[in-house]
């Protein structure tokens, strides 16, 4: 036997896996409240005593791990044309373990930068014009923000043209200069800025609340859990040299504070006829909705769909239902250990779970030109993919996940949608694909093979 312990250091929960390499196969899982308000090291020891009663003690070969611990980098985005702003900053954030909280179109106001000073984001993103091409709009906002106490770091990946009096202007500035995230019209280059915000996560997340010492326990470097998902995903859908993946997903993992959702898919539209919109997807795509969790962020839950609604899906009254979501926000460590909290739980999850996927697919619409109307597609076409993953503590310990993980396909109440019309639903029950992600760093068939064992014994077609 060759036993590996991967670790999971969440917003809510820490979970440890304990797999064993050589046959491969699931040894044991357990999980404990993550102790961020005072040392991780805690709630990852809680978690480790509990694997050890049911695996018995284990000489590990290896540990990994990962950590979302305190929901991510929060980031702010400025740049040239919204729509190409907001594009960039989702490139840039694609599981590198930040969420874009704000961002900002044209030249900056005064208002705008004093709107930046009071969120204190944890990274500022500088984009804005193509390499050669317009500089004023950078070299503007790159001014006003030197304006600001120089409390968080700045990355730019603009016009190259701009960077040298960029540095002079920020100069008081944390300041990281990566390749332009869009050196050509339409065309976006996000790896150089990913791999400085993964960077900044490892600097500032790990030696928040303990996490360098686990760090340094282990050896080596935490990665974000968003980059482990990605990459369980990947690995997932297109398999290995020696093992096939299952193609085309969907996936979402609801977490305490964000709710992330990954599609593995082309997304091209499936009608010659519809004319798509925007710069094409990337076939692996990750979403974070930031203001979407069961606890920090529960608020924004009841803000995307009205309490009323959450109140009606609970079977529960309004008073009850605004009381009890005012409980969990001050108290985000509370389980569902009654019969309301339980059903207010599977309320919250399935409004999370819709909320999310619906802003992850892409959508339709009829736009009418002077040669009669034309389907118009924006983003991604997810209406063929047939294979649907559900994660995160509030499903795998649901009983009625299946039944959350429904509200992500297509509804005919939002016919212009584009989510899976009809897919098989697979929970994970186990609560691996983050540490499967860890394991296929070094181990990708073991982790393959485990992935596609332990989501085929929880599939149900819908």
């Amino acid at each position: 036997m060759q036993p590996i312990l991967l670790i999971d250091i969440g917003s809510t929960y820490t979970k440890v896996t304990a797999i064993d390499l050589d046959k491969p196969a699931l040894l044991g899982t357990a999980s404990a409240h993550t102790t961020i308000q005072t040392d991780v090291s805690e709630g990852l020891n809680k978690a480790l005593a509990i694997l050890e009663a049911k695996t018995g003690s284990l000489d590990f070969a290896d540990r990994l791990a990962c950590s979302s611990a305190a929901g991510g980098l929060r980031m702010v985005a400025s740049g040239l044309a919204p729509s190409l702003t907001e594009e960039a900053a989702r490139m840039a954030c694609l599981g590198a373990g930040a969420k874009v909280i704000r961002s900002f179109a044209y030249k900056l106001t005064e208002e705008d930068v004093a709107e930046i000073a009071a969120l204190q984001p944890d990274i500022l993103l500088l984009v804005g014009g193509t390499d050669g091409g317009n500089e004023a709009v950078l070299l503007h906002n790159a001014s006003m923000v030197a304006n600001l106490e120089p409390a968080f770091p700045i990355v730019l990946a603009g016009n190259r043209n701009a960077a040298k009096p960029c540095r002079e202007i920020l100069s008081a500035f944390e300041l990281y200069v990566t390749e332009n995230v869009m050196p050509r019209l339409e065309t976006l280059n996000a790896e150089p800025v990913q791999n400085q915000i993964r960077e900044l996560f490892l600097e500032r997340i790990v030696h928040a609340k303990g996490l360098s010492s686990v760090a340094d326990t282990l050896g080596m470097p935490l990665i974000p859990t968003p980059s482990a998902m990605l990459l369980a995903m990947e690995l997932l859908s297109k398999g290995t040299a020696q093992l096939p993946g299952i193609g085309e997903l969907l996936a979402a993992d609801l977490g305490g504070a964000t709710t992330d959702v990954y599609s593995m898919a082309r997304g091209a539209p499936t009608d010659v006829t519809t004319i798509l919109r925007g710069i094409p997807e990337p076939y692996s795509k990750r979403t974070v909705e930031g203001d979407i969790g069961m606890r920090y962020s529960i608020q924004g839950i009841a803000d995307a769909v009205s309490i009323d609604w959450i109140a009606e899906q609970a079977g529960l009254s309004l008073e009850t239902t605004a009381a009890l979501i005012a409980d969990l926000a001050a108290e985000p460590d509370t389980l569902p250990h009654t019969p309301e909290l339980a059903a207010l739980d599977c309320a919250l999850a399935t409004a999370a779970v819709q909320t999310a996927v619906t802003r992850h697919a892409g959508s339709i619409e009829t736009v009418y030109t002077p040669q009669g109307p034309v389907s118009v597609q924006t983003g991604k076409d997810l209406t063929g993919v047939s294979r649907l993953i559900l994660t995160g503590g509030a499903i795998v310990h649901n009983p009625e996940a299946s039944q959350i993980a429904s509200s992500a396909l297509f509804d005919a109440q939002l016919p212009t949608s584009l989510r899976p019309k009809a897919a098989t639903i697979y929970i994970d029950k186990s609560y691996i694909l983050a540490s499967m992600g860890l394991l296929s760093q070094k181990y990708p068939d073991a982790a393959l093979s485990l992935m596609k064992k332990e989501l085929m014994e929880h599939g149900t077609e819908k």
